[in-house]
C-alpha cells in the first residue's frame, strides 16, 4: 500500500524514518529494527511508539514509499 513517510535525509535519501502516515493517522517511529538495500530501493522494519511493527520500502525508481503491517 502506498504511504507517506517522514524521514531524516542527511547524506542520502532516505536515511532514517521518523514518522509514518498510516491508516489515517500519524505514527512516530520509535526504533528501526532492521535496514536493507536492494537494487530497487531501501527497506526498513520499524517499531512504532504504539508497539506495532511495520515494513517500509522506498522505491527509488517510482519515488514512492510502500507500507506493510
Amino acid at each position: 500500500m502506498p504511504g507517506l513517510v517522514e524521514c531524516y535525509a542527511g547524506v542520502e535519501y532516505p536515511e532514517r524514518p521518523r514518522a509514518v502516515w498510516w491508516q489515517g493517522a500519524r505514527h512516530e517511529v520509535e526504533t528501526v529494527d532492521k535496514e536493507w538495500r536492494t537494487p530497487e530501493g531501501k527497506g526498513f522494519r520499524v517499531r512504532l511508539a504504539s508497539g506495532q511493527t511495520l515494513e517500509l520500502f522506498y522505491s527509488t525508481r517510482a519515488d514512492e514509499w510502500s507500507i506493510q503491517s
